[in-house]
């Protein structure tokens, strides 16, 4: 196909030069003929001895693809001549100007191939060293990166190999916060089994042994163990959910609710923990209330672990809010819970809801959990194309979870 191609636009060529040249027809027939063939040998020769080095250096091949114009030019320049219409003096002078066009178009060709294969190694360079860079690295720092004289499709390719690289970097980076994440999670989720079950196994040994009797001390064996028990129940819930989180299998059956509902079931239910350690709940509800749709035994789930936190880390005497409304554009449900608990420290701030958080890497005599109920609930409202924050606001902090309005539920005026 390339040959005849390139034949026809040299017959083509000559066709419009020996009309502009005023020739006779015959002879600028005759010379279109000697065009062609001459264009049609040369390509040939020249596809085929590409073909024989297509596995060699693209400098190599670059020079023969140079050289092919100036052989087609010569075989042409050699049937005119032999057909008289060429003199033999201007033979030699066309021979001399051929020679020197060869020069040129083989140098050129090796110029341009030097061009490519050095781009070729930068790229080369650049895919050895995909993603070690970091999270939007820049690899044109790397030795043998020569872009700046590389052609712009593969100056484009370089750069589309540096946007893969700060994509795998990235990847990189999360699998491993993940990975750690992980091993840490294990490690303290095996200390909240641990500690509770050596407890109960020491209590019901002293029991089984008759080591206690009397009835207030066995009554409080058997209240702490239930406790214990209790805590340890909801441990194992909580994994399961993150399973089921992870694994996109939660299968929600979204109903519509009004968070005022929500809310009160909340305060009743968390209001008799709250009210053992001291601590006032409080809810209130905008009016009109947001209507949401929502799984029911999830969001409540959510709410609960919220308030589970929030009573955890106030202390005596505080006061817990849990708050629902509209927020400022009223264009979403917004569901707030409030504690006393200190404050969160700012570069903590964005580690809060990542699975086996705890604030500090050293455990606290007393704290429950193994830092899964907020990873729960993030993955709970984002299951329900939901958001979920926290900042610090007084002398605590407010953990804020945002919801999509029902369709045609009531907005404020």
């Amino acid at each position: 196909m390339a040959p005849a191609v390139i034949a026809a636009a040299g017959i083509a060529g000559t066709t419009g030069a020996a009309v502009a040249g005023h020739l006779p027809a015959a002879d600028a027939v005759t010379l279109a003929g000697y065009a062609a063939g001459g264009a049609a040998v040369a390509v040939a020769t020249s596809l085929a001895v590409l073909a024989l080095l297509r596995r060699r250096s693209v400098v190599l091949q670059a020079a023969v693809a140079g050289l092919a114009p100036v052989l087609a030019v010569a075989i042409g320049v050699a049937a005119a001549s032999l057909a008289m219409f060429i003199s033999e003096h201007d033979l030699h002078a066309l021979f001399v100007v051929l020679v020197a066009a060869g020069t040129v178009g083989v140098l050129s060709g090796v110029v341009l191939g030097r061009r490519v294969a050095t781009a070729g190694k930068s790229l080369g360079v650049m895919a050895r060293h995909l993603g070690e860079d970091g999270p939007g690295g820049d690899l044109s720092g790397r030795p043998g990166d020569s872009r700046a004289g590389a052609p712009s499709e593969l100056a484009s390719l370089a750069r589309e190999l540096e946007t893969t690289s700060a994509r795998l970097a990235e990847a990189r980076a999360q699998t491993a916060a993940i990975e750690q994440s992980r091993r840490q999670l294990v490690a303290w989720v095996s200390h909240d089994l641990r500690t509770p079950l050596a407890g109960i196994r020491a209590m019901v040994e002293a029991l089984d042994d008759g080591v206690v009797d009397d009835d207030e001390t066995v009554s409080r064996y058997y209240r702490t163990m239930q406790r214990e028990v209790d805590r340890l129940s909801g441990l194992v819930d909580d994994l399961f959910e993150l399973s089921r989180i992870e694994a996109g299998a939660l299968g929600l059956d979204l109903e519509r609710v009004a968070l005022d509902e929500l809310v009160s079931e909340a305060v009743a239910s968390a209001s008799v923990i709250a009210g053992a350690k001291g601590i006032q709940l409080r809810g209130a509800v905008g009016e009109p209330s947001p209507v949401v749709e929502l799984s029911t035994p999830e969001m409540a789930r959510v709410v609960r672990n919220l308030l589970d936190n929030a009573i955890r880390h106030t202390p005596a005497g505080g006061t817990v809010w849990i708050e629902a409304g509209f927020d400022d554009g009223g264009a979403a449900a917004v569901v707030s819970v409030r504690d006393a608990c200190g404050g969160i420290p700012e570069n903590d701030l964005d580690h809060v809801f990542e699975m086996a958080y705890r604030g500090d890497a050293a455990r606290t005599p007393g704290s429950a959990g193994a830092g899964l109920g907020l990873a729960v609930a993030r993955g709970l409202v984002e299951a329900h194309q939901g958001t979920i924050s926290v900042r610090n606001e007084g002398s605590g902090c407010r953990f804020m979870v945002r919801l999509p309005l029902s369709d045609g539920a009531s907005q404020p005026t």
